[in-house]
């Protein structure tokens, strides 16, 4: 199928890439030209892995190409994919990229298109879309649909390649029956096929990402009962985890959560509960529970320190909201640093995706090993799980007589620490 990706941020590259790996004719189309140029020769501006080798090979085999020319690329294809951001503005979603784009769309309908949200928006989307897309020119030459992302960042590829479930909304008969052919090679490989009304799929998208939300909140203030009460929120968490009806997967306690689309999707659904007169206490809750997540680190981390951290020199191992990303969106490491260093800290730091440049305004020191970052260090602060911080061997990393090490995503037992001889603190044990 001829297939367009209007938006070639996360969610359109990685679909787009994986589209055209299935077979199909893609063109990943963006206004920003400088993406495209860079696109084109094969750099990617994002990291996730397995992206890289993807698009390359689509490329060679002439599947995968990229545009700035947004009409013209309207033009070539059957399916038009929106993938722009929504950004939250005002606790609401921002939806000004995608009308510029559905007014493009709706100058550039020369056949029968379907149309398809694929970013995050509230209920009722798309039926303004439908409507703004409605004239007499543009009559039976297309339907309207959403089909809502499900990628984890640092797992998309596998994420498309594997998914749950598909969602589609939309009454549309001939539509149903396209995608549904579309995405005929993951459904043969066993990813339910779920046709919802259109309104229906848009509010799962929402509903999905606040449950999950919920699930991290929820895990973290039962780690802050345990840390009252000497129990492993670890033991709290597997036993929780065998109910079939809980699962295990997002309750593991750590820091907030942050990153692209649960700190957003859950101010844009309780702003869209209120746009229908209900209200939403519990989500509501969960967004304050994890905005003040970072202060009860804050207070752990002094504690800790015994409120001394004047000239202390203390490490930071990862610093992106979570591990296989290089987003620093809503990352906790975005208030605990700045108030470590406003306290008189001296913050060195490792992430294995590179040096940060939302750091800017504060004196840190990016180092490009975990060696250098941990020598000399007074208290190690592991805030991402990223594999290569599971073994690590602390005594010869710090060099230092007396250091401590606070485990904010619980990597390492609280026991053998102690048999190291290791002042080491974690969270919920």
């Amino acid at each position: 199928m001829k297939i367009c990706m209007i938006g070639s941020g996360y969610v359109g590259l990685v679909s787009g890439a994986c589209f055209s790996d299935l077979g199909n004719n893609v063109i990943c189309a963006d206004i920003n030209k400088d993406k495209i140029n860079k696109l084109n020769k094969g750099v990617i501006p994002i990291y996730e892995p397995g992206l890289e080798e993807i698009v390359k090979r689509s490329i060679k085999q002439k599947r995968l190409s990229f545009s700035s020319n947004i009409s013209n690329s309207i033009v070539k294809s059957d399916i038009i994919f929106i993938c722009v951001g929504t950004p939250t503005k005002n606790n609401k979603a921002d939806l000004k990229y995608v009308f510029q784009v559905v007014n493009k769309i709706k100058n550039n309908l020369n056949k029968y298109k379907i149309i398809v949200t694929k970013s995050t928006v509230p209920v009722t989307t798309g039926d303004k879309i439908e409507q703004i897309l409605k004239t007499k020119k543009n009559k039976n030459k297309f339907d309207v649909l959403s089909n809502p992302e499900f990628l984890r960042e640092g797992e998309a590829i596998r994420d498309f390649q594997f998914p749950d479930r598909i969602v589609i909304g939309t009454d549309s008969k001939k539509a149903n029956k396209l995608m549904k052919k579309l995405y005929s090679p993951l459904i043969k490989k066993g990813s339910h096929y779920l046709n919802t009304s259109r309104r229906a799929a848009e509010l799962i998208k929402y509903a999905s990402n606040a449950f999950l939300a919920t699930k991290i909140t929820y895990i973290n203030e039962i780690a802050n009962l345990c840390e009252r009460s000497n129990i492993d929120v670890q033991d709290v968490a597997k036993g929780m985890g065998l109910d079939e009806r809980i699962g295990s997967r997002f309750l593991r306690a750590g820091p907030a959560y942050g990153g692209s689309c649960f700190p957003k999707d859950t101010r844009a659904l309780v702003t869209t509960a209120r746009d229908f007169k209900t209200d939403l206490t519990i989500v509501n809750s969960v967004i304050n529970s994890n905005k003040n997540r970072y202060k009860l680190l804050n207070s752990r981390i002094k504690k800790i320190m015994n409120n001394n951290f004047k000239k202390k020199k203390i490490t930071f191992l990862g610093v992106t909201f979570k591990a296989g990303t290089d987003d620093m969106r809503e990352s906790s490491a975005l208030d605990i640093i700045p108030y470590i260093v406003k306290q008189g800290g001296i913050i060195n730091y490792y992430e294995p995706t590179g040096p940060k440049p939302e750091f800017k305004n504060i004196k840190i020191t990016y180092c490009p090993d975990i060696k250098t970052a941990c020598k000399n260090s007074d208290l190690i602060i592991i805030h991402t799980e990223w594999n290569e911080f599971k073994q690590l061997n602390f005594k010869k990393l710090s060099k230092k007589g007396k250091f401590k090490v606070f485990d904010m995503r619980n990597l390492y037992s609280p026991a053998e620490m102690r048999k190291d001889k290791i002042n080491y603190f974690s969270i919920g044990r």
